[in-house]
Parts: C-alpha cells; structure tokens; sequence
C-alpha cells in the first residue's frame, strides 16, 4: 500500500538484510516510521525510552508504553522498553537547570535528541546489532560519500530539523527518518489504513518532564521562591515577579500586571518581557513592543556544523532563532575562537540567549545550530 506515497521495497532476494531499532514513543509518527521501515525490507526492532522517573500521572509513560505494544503487535515487529532516565537527568535536565539559573531559555529538546536519543540509545542500538536507528522526526537526510547533510521535513508546519541541530556527522550517518518527505495528514492517513491504536492520538507537546503541570509550581521544587520586582525601563515599579527563570523574552501572558496603564496611557494590558537583570533579580517589562525587544544580530556558542565547518568564514544563508519562525535572510562570520556571529537584514523579535540559531541554505539543507548566549552589541566578541 505504501507505493502510492512515495516508499519502495530496498531489499531483494539474497540481500543482506539490515536491521534498524526504531524509537518508539508511542505517538502516530514513530508508529508509521516503524511500518515503512519493515514494509521496505528492514529487520525492524522497536525500543521505547523512558527518559523521566515519575509515577505515571504526570509523564504518562506506562500509557505511552501500552501503545507501543499494541503497534508492535499489529506490525509484527518485536519491542522493548529501556531507561535512560539517569542519563536525561545528567545531561538534559541539569544543563536545563544551569541555563534557567543563567537567565536563559533553555531548550531540552535540542539536548534530549543530541544526548539520549542520540547517544546511549544509539548505543545501545548499536549493542543490539542496529545498523541504523529511526525516529518519527519530520526531517530527512541526504548522503554524499562520507558526508551525512540534515534537510528540513517536506512539511513546512511539522518540519523537525531545527530540534536534530546539534547532532553530529556518527549520529547523522545511521540515522533514518522514514516519514520526513510526508505530511502530517498523509502519516495518520497511514495510520488509519493500518487500523493503528495511534491514528489519532494527540501529539505530545511541552516538555516530558513537567507534564500536565503547570511550569511554575514544577520548578519551585528546584528553586524555591526568587521572588522580585517588575519595572518598567523608566524604573517604575508595576508589580512583582516569582523568579526570573519563569519569564522569558517578549513573554506577555502570566505576568500578573494586566489593568495597568504605560507611561503614555495606551495599550492597557499589552505588557511585554523585554530584559532581566540577573544582579538586581529585576524582570524589565514595557507597555507594547518597544525597540529593547528587537535585535539586529547575535552571538551562538557551541556551534555544531553540519557535514562540517564550512572553509569559508562569512557567508549569507537563512536562520531561525525558534522553532516555526519562518526562516530570516542573514549574513554569518565566523570568529577564530569558534563563536558564530549572526547579523540579519531585519531586526528580529524576542532573540532569547539559552535557545539556539539553525541556520540553513536556500534549499532547506541544514547547515547546523548552536547556543544563543549574547544579542545585540555583538562586535565587542
């Protein structure tokens, strides 16, 4: 049934058959991803992650695990479950602690798919006897000789290769991404044909840590109360924060201080996050958009390119600096300490030092992604 999106068999008689292990979530896509994988010829072996300890209320992975069995049972592949709770904790969840504590925004998802789908669940892929890993990211990849180059998903709504950024040229070359050249609809379309329990289950969204909990009351575990105060940029005082890392640059919802009038008496309740100021445990807010909010260019750390670094030191491509911004016309350097330093043709709404700049070519290839720690007077670095 698959020919008519595009799929083919890959193996013939005689073959020497590889064997792929699929992460398995438990949503629509990693289910249709598995599907494909087995219809085109590969020895499929599905394996769900349970990356956060919890009871079960509030990251519902038990739940997550039954519909993994459920669509391993329909397609007749085998599965397993694996904890990697203490390597998430390790390397997602205290660097997402150590950014919070910065000011930053940090973004685990970026750090979840480099560090723990990645890493030891590609390694333990790897002591199972996979060739290749997959996943249901909406995102393909393209070989050319050694080279393993990352491309946006056909999907402009759901295309996932922003979060896959960081992942390096190993980690690129074994894995697969079976539904990337599909859209959404087509994926639970599959789905439903195949009379899956996840056809139409609702994708996951958030962090899997936090669950249906609300952030603040979550956080509090680890923080505690860092309560202060919210001024305006004239330094008046309009009301009271809970702590700086629960805010995040042009935030306007849940900061407490609706009814409020600017200092021009317009705009009642149109309140924006446009600074921290970390020494004085200050959240600086005004009343609409003001130019404190929009930045002109950025500095990214712990840049990852993709094959590799490019010979040329400045050149222009586009750039996203979150997830679904539509991509930004920019020129790159970069720096001999291995800063990337971005400078775009338009001022940019709400750069947030913790999350990370995804640059790409014309063509939608991915030329890789690092850590926003700096915006605006950028030349100083």
């Amino acid at each position: 049934m698959l020919e008519k999106y595009g799929f083919k068999k890959l193996f013939k008689d005689g073959d020497e058959i590889s064997t792929v292990v699929v992460g398995m979530s438990g949503g629509v896509d990693s289910s249709v991803s598995a599907y494909v994988l087995k219809w085109q010829g590969y020895n499929v072996i599905g394996l769900f992650m349970k990356n956060w300890e919890d009871d079960g209320e509030n990251c519902p992975a038990e739940a997550d695990f039954r519909d993994v069995k459920r669509v391993c049972e329909v397609i007749d592949v085998p599965y397993y479950s694996v904890n990697f709770a203490r390597q998430y904790m390790d390397n997602v969840f205290m660097e997402f602690l150590r950014g919070l504590e910065r000011g930053f925004t940090p973004n685990p998802d970026i750090l979840c798919n480099r560090e723990v789908k990645f890493g030891p669940f590609l390694a333990h892929a790897e002591k199972i006897g996979a060739d290749f890993v997959a996943t249901g990211h909406y995102a393909q990849v393209h070989r050319e000789g050694r080279d393993t180059y990352l491309l946006k998903g056909l999907d402009d709504k759901k295309d996932q290769s922003y979060f896959l950024c960081g992942l390096n040229q190993k980690q690129l070359s074994q894995a697969i991404f079976p539904i990337g050249h599909l859209e959404k609809g087509v994926v639970r379309q599959i789905a439903e044909e195949l009379g899956l329990v996840t056809a139409k289950k609702k994708d996951s969204t958030g962090i899997c840590f936090i669950g249906e909990r609300k952030f603040r009351d979550f956080m509090k575990t680890y923080f505690g109360n860092k309560s202060g105060e919210i001024r305006t940029l004239d330094e008046r005082v309009v009301g009271r924060h809970e702590g700086l890392m629960y805010y995040t640059l042009g935030q306007r919802k849940g900061l407490g201080i609706g009814g409020q009038k600017g200092v021009d008496a317009h705009d009642v309740d149109r309140w924006f996050v446009v600074k921290k100021d970390l020494e004085r445990n200050i959240l600086y807010v005004n009343n609409g958009e003001c130019e404190e909010l929009f930045s002109i260019e950025l500095i990214a750390t712990d840049f990852n390119f993709i094959p590799n670094t490019p010979d040329e030191k400045a050149f222009k491509c586009f750039a996203k600096t979150r997830y679904r911004q539509p991509d930004q016309a920019c020129m790159v350097e970069i720096k001999d300490n291995g800063n990337v330093w971005v400078i775009f043709e338009k001022k940019q709404r709400a750069v947030t030092p913790g999350q990370w700049v995804v640059l790409y070519d014309v063509d939608g290839k991915c030329l890789g992604g690092g850590l926003i720690s700096q915006k605006n007077d950028c030349m100083q670095l």
